[in-house]
């Protein structure tokens, strides 16, 4: 006799499990502690087999019997329903394995274990930013040339144009990891050649890897030339200052205070005051170098006479004496590596970022008052930043 909701539910747990058969097959099987399966019984190449259809009541008696009746379909068109279900977990399981960002986060896997930890953050980041959300569910195949490009103009719209290409990098990566284990058949990205706007190329030479950029700052605390010498290179990178303007410093302009170092306008190439909010390691290299050259109006005084600024060429013969060439790091190139990383970090405005590089404004109205611009968003920038550095200075410490 068929099954019915009320005879179902005054079903009770026995001492072994029990069968209440339906029609057609189908059957409700009682475990010892109460659980009510739905079951189908049914040959396919005269083997007895056994189809599962769920828990009831979350499968009711109509859906159970829906499921059988498809299953019986199947069947009468030579199709076995258990191998049917089996290829369609199995396609599920590829599809999940296939899309972008598992395939993504499966390169990320095998490639972070060598890489420092910001860098990993980086990139990961970059993905969960700009790339995931747009193409993350999509099989590789499926991703053409064009929607990488869309992808990779959003990031240039905002101004970040390294780091779209950098995202383009990362995303090249990925596919050819996808070639190479059989997730993917081509590589779209190499279809963009040309597409991206090119990134400027910064005049000076500077350093942008973050292990190469912790190795420089390792390098510099480690310097064993003259004592100002060595302030003077550990704190060009926290201030952001063209090397002019550094060692042109004046004791007269740091507010200990206030944390802040204010620079008149005569003092600055686009000849408008500029305020640098200085970090707590800023402040603690000021504070050590202070009772050496406190006699002296310049924060860093020649070797030769306390009465004028370090020489122009002290900081860029410290680097060479480091073994650093002049294609890889300049005075100036300190100023390039916070630019390139801070936009590229995606935390911190644009006009945040050029303020604090004191790059010229055209309007010299404005220029007369917009010195103190952003300064919120800079000084806790300027904070982030230092300790950015001081986490890939330690990161081969940690490491090891």
């Amino acid at each position: 006799m068929p099954l019915n909701d009320l005879a179902i539910k005054s079903l009770q747990a026995a001492e072994k499990k029990t069968r209440h058969w339906d029609s057609g097959g189908l059957y409700l099987e009682v475990t010892i502690t109460g659980s009510k399966l739905w079951r189908m019984k049914f040959r396919f190449g005269g083997k007895e087999k056994v189809l599962s259809f769920g828990t009831y009541p979350t499968v009711t008696l109509k859906q159970a019997r829906l499921k059988r009746d498809e299953a019986r379909l199947s069947i009468s068109r030579g199709i076995d329903p258990s191998e049917a279900r089996k290829a369609v977990k199995t396609a599920f399981k590829r599809a999940s394995e296939g899309n972008f960002e598992s395939v993504a986060r499966e390169w990320f896997s095998k490639q972070s274990s060598i890489w420092v930890k910001s860098h990993s953050e980086k990139i990961i980041r970059r993905l969960e930013l700009d790339v995931f959300p747009w193409i993350g569910n999509r099989m590789m195949d499926d991703i053409s040339a064009p929607d990488l490009l869309t992808i990779f103009r959003r990031i240039e719209n905002r101004g970040a144009l390294d780091t779209a290409h950098r995202a383009s990098q990362t995303c090249s990566q990925i596919f050819r990891y996808g070639i190479a284990t059989g997730k993917a058949i081509r590589n779209p990205v190499s279809d963009l050649q040309g597409a991206l706007s090119p990134v400027r190329q910064n005049h000076f030479a500077t350093i942008t890897n973050p292990m190469e950029i912790g190795a420089l700052l390792r390098a510099i605390d480690d310097y064993k030339g003259a004592y100002v010498t060595r302030y003077a290179l550990q704190l060009a990178p926290l201030v952001f200052l063209r090397p002019g303007e550094l060692r042109h410093g004046e004791w007269s302009e740091i507010n200990f205070d206030s944390a802040q170092w204010k620079i008149s306008a005569e003092k600055m190439k686009a000849r408008s005051p500029h305020i640098v909010p200085l970090s707590k390691q800023a402040l603690a290299i000021l504070e050590d170098v202070q009772p050496l050259t406190h006699e002296s109006r310049y924060i860093f005084p020649s070797a030769r006479s306390f009465h004028r600024p370090m020489s122009e060429n002290a900081v860029l013969a410290a680097l060479r004496r480091m073994g650093f060439r002049k294609d890889e790091i300049t005075g100036h190139g300190f100023r390039s590596m916070a630019s390139t990383l801070l936009n590229e970090s995606g935390k911190w405005s644009r006009d945040a970022i050029e303020r604090q590089l004191a790059h010229g404004e055209r309007n010299k109205v404005r220029a007369a008052y917009n010195h103190a611009e952003y300064l919120t968003e800079r000084t806790e920038m300027i904070q982030w930043w230092a300790d950015h550095l001081d986490s890939l200075k330690n990161a081969e410490k940690q490491k090891g």
